[in-house]
């Protein structure tokens, strides 16, 4: 096995994160946990949903000129 090898690991509860880091232990198996903060899942499902909508060409385009019109219908 190469020395570069890397798995990413992605816990869902705390009992997974302390499980994980037992086995690893336990193993003598180096590792690192990042503190990384990572985005919503409900807000990137929302954006990724947003740029399939615009590449299907579902979207309003407003002109700046006409934006505070378009504000007051809605």
């Amino acid at each position: 096995m190469k020395d570069t090898d890397i798995f990413i690991v992605h816990p869902r509860t705390s009992e997974q994160v302390l499980a994980l880091k037992a086995f690893m232990q336990a193993l003598k198996i180096k590792f690192e946990i990042s503190k990384e903060e990572t985005y919503n899942p409900e807000f990137v499902e929302k954006i990724l949903e947003s740029k399939k909508q615009i590449a299907e060409g579902k979207f309003t385009e407003v002109k700046a000129d006409n934006l505070n019109s378009f504000i007051d219908s809605l």
